[in-house]
């Protein structure tokens, strides 16, 4: 599902009334090596601007570090570098978010030039494992304290033409490695909640464009619609799944909460592992393809009190979802149990005409976008 999350700092009336102050929102531009970044950055503030955002960029920190003569190189193990890597960008983040809140206007945007798991797929398991436990976070924590990633595929990929080392002098990689770390990349990132991957399929302007678009749907501008295509496939084969480097597993629990303006109200626990992160959201048809969707950021506290306003007439929904980054889309496979003969498949798209393929390992039975039958809404009620 669409995700539209928030950090929102809000203000406590003496008549108990909450007046929303500021709405700060944290993506991160990653992609493989030459693929649009440092351009992407000044189209981001051009147009965010004019609809009333302020824009602040963090900028790459291994960048930084490694022009800065600490590089894992210099340092005594890459895992040392990367120790200092996390550590300098988790900081920076907090500065960022710190400012913001004392910013003026409603609306604030971080952009983030890579973000902490973009360091995953410079690592082995081991040396991940290790600066995990250095900066006492998991891996859910870090991947989704951001609220939306969007990946800039490497020109090296379809438009080889272009690849360059000539903008970035930390950038040292061939076009042969350049297409390896951008499907690293894009590995470390999936099974993130808004994950968006932006091909060269078109030229260069194009791309700029689809990637404003993205952001620009992501934030809700002009309005917070969430474009959904979901078919009924064969159940299917959840080793194989696991197996792929591409593909992340996450546990999902989600309770409807009681509304009685028609407004569809729910609460979830997203996660693995034993660690999760919560969600509020709220949804609103406005066609059998579109809605919109409103959602924030739940401490564990909160999402629990307001499970005592579940909705007592459906049952909680239960699953398990597989994300899948292929084709330069992104799947999202989920399995029921009480299912063993099939699965829902999700596809999200910024524009209702995009095609949509499936690999040839999913078994597509039929699309239920305008069906009823199989909303998780429906799936819920207790019969």
């Amino acid at each position: 599902m669409t995700f539209v999350p928030v950090c929102i700092i809000m203000e406590v009336q003496s008549t108990g009334e909450v007046i929303t102050m500021k709405d700060i929102k944290k993506i991160v531009i990653t992609g493989g090596p030459c693929g649009g970044k440092s351009t992407a950055m000044s189209r981001i503030m051009k147009e965010l601007n004019k609809v009333g955002y302020t824009v602040l960029f963090i900028p790459e920190t291994a960048s930084e570090l490694i022009n800065g003569g600490v590089s894992p190189v210099t340092c005594a193990a890459n895992a040392d570098f990367q120790k200092c890597l996390f550590e300098l960008q988790m900081t920076k983040e907090r500065a960022f978010v710190r400012a913001a809140e004392g910013m003026e206007g409603e609306k604030c945007l971080i952009v983030c030039d890579r973000g902490a798991l973009d360091n995953k797929a410079y690592m082995s398991k081991e040396e991940f494992a290790e600066v995990l436990d250095f900066v006492d976070r998991n891996e859910v924590q870090l991947r989704d304290s951001y609220d939306a990633v969007f990946h800039l595929v490497t020109a090296a990929k379809g438009a080889e033409s272009f690849y360059t080392l000539s903008n970035n002098q930390a950038r040292t990689e061939t076009p042969e490695q350049a297409r390896e770390i951008d499907e690293k990349l894009i590995a470390a990132w999936t099974g993130h909640p808004h994950l968006r991957v932006i091909d060269n399929s078109t030229d260069f302007e194009g791309k700029m464009q689809r990637l404003i678009a993205e952001i620009a749907a992501f934030l809700g501008e002009p309005e917070p619609l969430e474009i959904e295509r979901k078919f009924l496939i064969e159940y299917p084969d959840t080793e194989m799944l696991e197996a792929l480097p591409n593909c992340s597993r996450v546990e999902i629990i989600q309770t409807y909460l009681k509304s009685e303006d028609g407004t569809e109200v729910r609460v979830r626990q997203r996660g693995a592992g034993g660690n999760f992160v919560y969600y509020l959201t709220e949804k609103r048809t406005v066609t059998d393809m579109k809605r919109v969707e409103i959602e924030r950021r739940l401490t564990q506290e909160e999402y629990l009190s307001l499970l005592l306003d579940a909705d007592t007439t459906r049952r909680q929904i239960r699953k398990t979802r597989y994300c899948l980054s292929e084709n330069n889309l992104y799947y999202e496979i989920d399995v029921y149990p009480f299912w063993q003969d099939k699965a829902i498949a999700e596809i999200e798209l910024s524009n209702e005409n995009t095609a949509v393929t499936f690999p040839d390992f999913i078994k597509v039975i039929k699309e239920v976008t305008d069906d009823p039958e199989y909303k998780n809404a429906a799936l819920a009620k207790i019969k």
